[in-house]
């Protein structure tokens, strides 16, 4: 028997390379009775909406579900902290009887009244899906009477997965980057930078080197990025996406509709950094810029480099898991690993696409478990028979490594240090050191036999 057709009912969504084709069933919502990793809807909208730094984010729900407040995210901001707030209509059981609308009604007058925002994002929740509260309407009535923009995210968490909670929010930057004038779309020669959402300062670096470049950043969606900027997306003349799970439907819709290409990046490590600079260089067609390119990616790999071999040579031999959210990162981790001669043996995701997990096949070496949407009976299993001694994932994984007795890397959202760009690879090999060769764990393996 397999190890895909271990586990009863799951056999489509879990491989392993060099024993069977592939294919996994991706994007698929979540199997009842066997507990998921995967977030909501909710949350899947709510991340990517939250860095928008001037925007009032309104939960129509139980105030459980309002759980971003300030500084949850290392989302980081060069002005307005509005967004650090996280405001709710609390709903109780009397409003799921007899119906929200109205105290969604009072609660967006009271934050228009105190705030003066020029945009709310008002998102729905499971019990608004359940009771049927019309969101378009209040949000369209109070937009009306406020003179600003509210909008809201249908990110009811029975309508899908953490997925659909992405697409929710790309509808609502649909709406919000609409053009007043249609004779500017694709006009400044620019880039749009989506899927950033400026952790820890991330935006800022990738920006600093394309300016390095030449190359102009016209707005970031949605880390740092304000009402103003995002009212002028659609004038860029390209958009690169770093996180093609949560921004690659938002790109393909702009593509459609107004005819700004698009590609995908990675500024994760120093493979896909350079490789992802030198690929914008040629997009925008310059020489100087290209010129401009090559001597940056040059410099910074004068003194990258030699670091990441000091860790390599430390590292050699050891094995890391990866759970992550999207399929560009755990394609991005790999190749980072293989920097730091670490051999990855099992590698999954929450929301990869098949062509991601494609990819992760042909980077994977044979025998890697590659899994999509695991529960944490799965991803204990597999760490163990794998003998990982790291494991790369997010909040909720944390507990199940340091139960194993394993090292752990923090690659979620809510961490303080920047893992993107050559100072990024930097940060990763050293924590990776740090953590995988801490003399702790030879105290935790042995059951704390030798220890004074």
């Amino acid at each position: 028997m397999s190890q895909a057709q271990a586990i009863d009912g799951r056999q489509d969504f879990i491989i392993t390379k060099g024993k069977q084709k592939a294919h996994l069933k991706c994007d698929a919502d979540s199997i009842a009775g066997c507990v998921s990793q995967r977030a909501c809807v909710y949350c899947g909208a709510r991340v990517v909406l939250n860095p928008i730094t001037d925007a009032i984010h309104l939960v129509h729900g139980p105030i459980g579900c309002s759980a971003y407040t300030w500084d949850i995210r290392g989302s980081l901001s060069s002005g307005e902290e509005l967004f650090r707030n996280s405001f709710s209509t609390d709903l109780r059981e009397q409003d799921v009887i007899f119906g929200g609308e109205k105290k969604l009604t009072a609660a967006i007058d009271q934050l228009a009244a105190k705030y003066h925002p020029k945009l709310i994002f008002v998102y729905s929740t499971c019990i608004v899906g359940v009771i049927g509260d019309d969101l378009e309407a209040v949000c369209r009535t109070a937009a009306k009477r406020h003179g600003i923009e509210v909008i809201p995210v249908q990110s009811s968490g029975f309508i899908g997965n953490k997925s659909a909670g992405y697409r929710a929010a790309c509808d609502a930057l649909f709406r919000l980057i609409e053009p007043e004038n249609r004779e500017l779309v694709g006009k400044d020669k620019s880039i749009n930078y989506l899927g950033d959402f400026n952790l820890a300062g991330e935006a800022w670096i990738i920006r600093d080197y394309l300016r390095q470049m030449g190359v102009t950043v016209n707005v970031v969606l949605t880390g740092d990025a304000t009402y103003a900027d995002l009212k002028k997306a659609t004038r860029a003349s390209v958009n690169i996406i770093q996180c093609a799970g949560s921004m690659h439907y938002l790109a393909g819709r702009m593509e459609e509709t107004y005819g700004i290409p698009y590609m995908q990046v990675s500024f994760l490590g120093l493979e896909d950094t350079s490789e992802s600079l030198r690929r914008i260089a040629a997009v925008i067609g310059d020489s100087e810029v290209v010129a401009r390119t090559e001597a940056l990616i040059a410099r910074e790999m004068s003194h990258t480099a030699p670091v990441i071999e000091g860790y390599r040579q430390k590292l050699a031999g050891k094995k890391a898991a990866v759970y992550v959210g999207g399929g560009f990162k755990a394609i991005s981790l790999i190749k980072q690993f293989r920097e730091l001669s670490i051999e990855v043996v099992m590698i999954g995701t929450q929301t990869g696409r098949q062509e991601e997990y494609d990819t992760i096949n042909d980077l994977a070496s044979d025998g890697t478990v590659i899994l999509d949407d695991a529960n944490p009976s799965e991803l204990e299993r597999f760490m163990t028979d794998q003998e990982a001694d790291l494991l790369v994932g997010g909040v909720k994984e944390r507990p199940l490594a340091y139960k194993l007795g394993k090292a752990f890397i923090d690659h979620n959202h809510d961490r303080k240090h920047p893992l993107s760009g050559y100072v990024g690879a930097i940060n990763f090999a050293k924590e990776v050191y740090t953590t995988v060769c801490s003399p702790v764990w030879k105290y935790v393996r042995a059951g704390g036999e030798g220890h004074e």
